[in-house]
C-alpha cells in the first residue's frame, strides 16, 4: 500500500501525544489523489459505495476548463474501482457549465438500476448561463467500462429557477421514497422573500411521470421560529415523514446577520398538505448550533447529527428521540478555536458512530481534520480518535461524512492535500 511508510512516522508521532492504537493510523491509505486534471478537484460530498464495491464521488472543480467556470473547472463525477494492486479512476461525467450544471457539491445517491442522482450547486437554464443549480441523472453508455475513458450520459431532471422553486442544492443527498419519488434541500429560494429576499430555502419533492419529472415544494422556510438555510438533505421514515435541519433560524443568536442557531424539523403529510413541527431550535448552548450535517435516522427511532458550534466550543454529536421527543449532546468536541464537524454522521450495525471534523483536538499534533468514532456505552458514549490529518500528502480539510463498506472498512474524501493539494479519498480499515 503505497504511502505507508511515511503515514507511519506521522502514527508514531501521533500515539505518543495522542495514546491512541497505531494500529488504526497503520491502516489509512490515500487511494487517489485528485490532480486538478479530468479526476477533479477538491471534493466536498462523501463517498457512495454500490453493491459491487465501487466508488464513487463528486469533485467541485476540475474536469474540463475554459468555459463559464473559468479556470478552475466545473467538476466531476468520479468512479474508483478496485484493481489490484490499487483502485482505478475513471471520470463518468464532466460538467461543461452552462444547462448541465456545475459545482457538483453533494453525494451521489445509486438508484435501483445502478443510474446516479444527485445535484449541482449551480448551472442550469436561467442567470445568463449561471443558473441556480440542478437536480441530475447519470446513466452508463451501451458498453461496459473496461478504462480511464468512460463517458456517462446526463439528463436535468429538474432545473431551479431561483424563485418559489428554490435555488442552490448545496451539500444534501438526495432521498427516494418507495414510490420512486426524489426529495430534497435548498439553500435558498422558496416563497418566502425573507433576508434581502433571496429566500431561506425549501424542501422539494420530484415525482416521475409523463417521460419527466414534477417538482413540489413540500416546505418553504420563513426564517423565523421555522428556521433558515437547510443545506443538508432529509431523512424518511416509513410513514412518509421527512426530517432535516437548517443551519439557521429558530432561537440563539449564532448568525448575527439571519439569526438563530438552526432547527431539527418534521414534516408531516397531512389533508391540506406538510405541516411543520421544529422538533428541537439550537440555542448554541450546550446543545449546540448550526447542523451543517444531514441526519440518520436509526432502526430504534433515534436522529443522529452533528452542530458546527456549541458544546464545550468546537461543537457537538447529538442524539434526538422521537419516542422521547428529547435531544441530548451525546460528545462536545473539545474548543473553542476549532473547527469542528461540517458534515453528519455514519451508523454501523452495532449502534457505533463515525464522522469527521476539520480539525483536531487539543493537546495533539496539529490536525488538518480527524475521523472519530463514539461508541455506545454504560450511560454515555466513548469519542475514540481514528485519524489525523496533517494536511500533506495524507490530505487534509475533510468535509465530507465517513461512509462503512464491506469488512467496515471507512471511506472518505478531503478537501485539500494529497499530491497535488486538490484533495484525496482516503480509506480506512479496522
Amino acid at each position: 500500500m503505497r504511502r505507508l511508510s511515511a503515514l507511519w512516522s506521522f502514527c508514531v508521532f501521533a500515539t505518543l501525544a495522542l495514546h491512541s492504537p497505531c494500529a488504526q493510523a497503520q491502516m489509512y491509505q490515500v487511494i487517489h489523489d485528485f490532480s486538478h486534471g479530468a479526476d477533479g478537484a477538491h471534493p466536498q460530498s462523501g463517498v457512495t459505495i454500490d453493491g459491487f464495491g465501487s466508488l464513487y464521488v463528486t469533485a467541485t472543480g476540475g474536469g474540463f476548463n475554459g468555459t463559464s467556470c473559468g479556470s478552475s473547472g466545473c467538476g466531476v463525477v468520479l468512479k474508483l474501482i478496485r484493481q489490484s494492486p490499487g483502485w482505478t479512476a475513471i471520470p463518468l461525467y464532466t460538467f461543461q457549465g452552462s444547462g448541465d450544471g456545475w459545482l457538483p457539491d453533494a453525494s451521489v445517491t445509486v438508484a435501483s438500476n445502478g443510474t446516479l442522482f444527485s445535484t449541482t450547486s449551480a448551472g442550469g437554464i436561467g442567470n445568463n448561463g449561471y443558473g441556480y443549480g440542478t437536480v441530475f441523472n447519470l446513466q452508463p453508455g451501451a458498453r461496459v467500462c473496461q478504462n480511464t475513458s468512460c463517458s456517462w450520459t446526463e439528463t436535468v431532471l429538474h432545473s431551479f429557477a431561483a424563485g418559489a422553486d428554490g435555488w442552490q442544492p448545496t451539500l444534501g443527498n438526495l432521498v427516494f421514497d418507495g414510490a420512486g419519488n426524489i426529495y430534497g434541500t435548498t439553500m435558498d429560494g422558496g416563497s418566502n422573500g425573507c433576508y434581502g429576499g433571496f429566500g431561506c430555502g425549501v424542501v422539494f419533492k420530484l415525482a416521475p411521470g409523463n417521460g419527466g419529472w414534477t417538482e413540489t415544494v413540500m416546505y418553504s422556510f420563513a426564517g423565523g421560529a421555522d428556521g433558515a438555510y437547510p443545506q443538508s438533505g432529509v431523512a424518511l421514515d416509513s410513514s412518509g415523514n421527512i426530517y432535516g435541519t437548517t443551519t439557521a433560524g429558530g432561537s440563539g443568536t449564532c448568525n448575527s446577520y439571519v439569526g438563530g442557531c438552526g432547527v431539527v424539523f418534521k414534516l408531516s403529510p397531512s389533508v391540506n398538505g406538510w405541516t411543520e413541527t421544529v422538533l428541537h431550535s439550537f440555542t448554541g448552548g450546550a446543545d449546540g448550533g448550526i447542523p451543517e450535517g444531514g441526519l440518520i435516522l436509526s432502526n430504534s427511532g433515534v436522529l443522529y447529527g452533528t452542530t458546527e458550534a456549541g458544546g464545550s466550543g468546537n461543537g457537538t454529536a447529538f442524539a434526538y428521540s422521537l419516542a422521547e421527543q428529547t435531544l441530548s449532546t451525546i460528545y462536545a468536541f473539545p474548543g473553542p478555536g476549532l473547527a469542528g464537524p461540517a458534515a453528519g454522521l455514519a451508523l454501523d450495525v452495532a449502534g457505533n458512530l463515525y464522522g469527521t471534523t476539520l480539525s483536531g483536538p487539543p493537546n495533539s499534533p496539529p490536525c488538518a481534520g480527524s475521523v472519530f468514532e463514539l461508541s455506545p456505552s454504560a450511560g454515555g458514549w466513548n469519542y475514540r480518535l481514528l485519524y489525523c490529518f496533517s494536511g500533506g500528502v495524507d490530505g487534509g480539510s475533510p468535509y465530507s461524512p465517513v461512509s462503512i463498506g464491506a469488512n467496515h472498512v471507512l471511506y472518505g474524501t478531503t478537501y485539500s492535500g494529497g499530491a497535488y493539494g486538490d484533495g484525496v479519498v482516503w480509506e480506512l480499515m479496522p
